[in-house]
This record gives structure tokens, sequence and C-alpha cells, in this order.
């Protein structure tokens, strides 16, 4: 399976409208060079851009929805859109969504883990409750989203669930990069599954970003890893070597706690 995760830079310059037919255009011309394509946390928006969540909220079937959908279509393309505010009942979400080859919504994953202690994200969005996963032709994914990735029982649980490779959006920060990394290669060789990690680039709202987005083995080995700046990284997933791996080093079957 063919995987390019789409690095992008939220400019504060740049109209969200015009961001969204630049992202669709990026994810078109990954037609038939990818299977899954992967783009970063609340790109339409910026992850740290708190002053604009209430004013750019969409609904489920909104601007990004048609955008993202007809962008899979068209690239035939597995598409997990990253994520953007959604409005639902009274209430903003940190929503992922994932699109099928025809552009239809395979699911939708409202991230459960919400950043800013007592500020931000943490006190602006609600928190979803559902842990969710969607089946591929090869590989069944498990969804989460950037700050899920630092608790290991949100990855126990997608794993129960039977996933075999993990995609998180993000939009972290530059000062806890070596945590990206560390975290990610960590869930990987834990759950003995594939990550894919999506980050985005360049500073908004005065913070600067981690970019560095990184593809990791089962056996925790890197595959490919992004640069800091605007970048398409692309990567070949083998969903045989999951099984080889949990077959070669069962450490799995030893679990004790959290069955």
């Amino acid at each position: 399976m063919r995987a390019s995760l789409i690095q992008i830079a939220v400019d504060p310059d740049e109209p969200v409208d015009d961001r969204r037919a630049r992202v669709a255009r990026l994810v078109r011309a990954e037609r038939g060079a990818a299977d899954l394509v992967v783009l970063p946390e609340l790109w339409p928006t910026g992850a740290f851009a708190y002053e604009e969540f209430a004013a750019e909220a969409e609904p489920l079937r909104g601007p990004t929805w048609t955008a993202m959908s007809a962008a899979a279509r068209d690239a035939g393309v597995w598409l997990h859109a990253g994520s953007f505010v959604e409005a639902a009942g009274g209430a903003l979400h940190n929503t992922s969504l994932v699109f099928s080859p025809d552009g239809e919504l395979a699911a939708s994953y409202r991230k459960i883990h919400r950043f800013g202690f007592d500020k931000g994200e943490a006190v602006l969005m609600a928190a979803g409750e559902d842990l969710v996963t969607v089946d591929l032709p090869q590989l069944t994914v498990g969804v989460a989203t950037c700050y899920d990735l630092r608790f290991p029982e949100l990855f126990r649980g997608l794993l129960d669930a039977g996933a075999q490779a993990f995609v998180l959006p993000a939009g972290w920060p530059a000062r806890r990069r070596a945590h990206w990394t560390l975290l990610a290669q960590a869930r990987a060789v834990e759950n003995q599954a594939y990550m894919l990690a999506c980050g985005t680039a360049g500073t908004h709202a005065g913070v600067e970003q981690a970019g560095h987005s990184i593809v990791v083995d089962p056996w925790g080995e890197v595959l490919a890893e992004a640069g800091p700046g605007e970048e398409v990284l692309r990567a070949v997933l083998d969903p045989a070597k999951v099984t080889a791996t949990r077959e070669q080093f069962p450490a799995l079957k030893d679990r004790v706690l959290g069955r």
C-alpha cells in the first residue's frame, strides 16, 4: 500500500477557501502515486488559531467535506482529510473525515483528548467519545488526532478493535518535536502496527510547527520522515509485515492488564 502524507503550512494570510482549493489540488496530484493520502490536523484554520475556531466552524457536510470528497474521488484514493472545526448541537468538535476512493464518507472521528489544559481547545471544543477504525482493502486503520498520541490506552483500544496501522493528523509545536518522534515510534512498537503521523509546517497563531511528519513500521523503524517545511512524504506499507512482526515477536499475547 502506497501512502502519501501532505505536510501543509497554515498561512494566516491565505484565505481558507483558497487553502481548501490548494489542498484539493495537492490531493488530486497524488492520483496514481498513492492508495492512501493523509492531511494534517485543523489545516483549514490552524490548530492554535483559537480565536478563529467559532468563526470558521462548519457543519459536518460543509465546505471541507465537499472539497475533500471531490478530491478523493478525482484522485481515486482513500483520503484521511485531516481535521476541521465542526459545529454540531451547539458545540464545537475537532473532527476528522475519512473518504473512500469514490468520495463517500468511510468514517468520522471526533478528537477525544483535547489539548490546552484550562484554555484553548480544551475549553473551546467538546470531547469525542468513540474509537474509530476503518477497513481499507489491505489494512485496518485506527484513527487518532495529535494530543491523542500521548495516551497509549487509546491505541490499545484501537488495537483491540483490529487496527494494524494508525493514522494521526496533528498540529504539533516545534518546541516538543522530540516528543512527537519518540511517541510516534513508541505507539508503533508497543502495538506492532504502522504509524502514519502527519503534521503541519510553518508558523500560525505565533506557534512554530514541528513539521517532520513520519511513517514508522511495526518494528519501530522510521520508513520516511519529512523536514520542517511543506512537503509530500511518501512511503510503502507492507500489510504482511504487521502479521510477521506479531508472529515473530508475540509480545501482544503476553498482555495481562487491560484485557
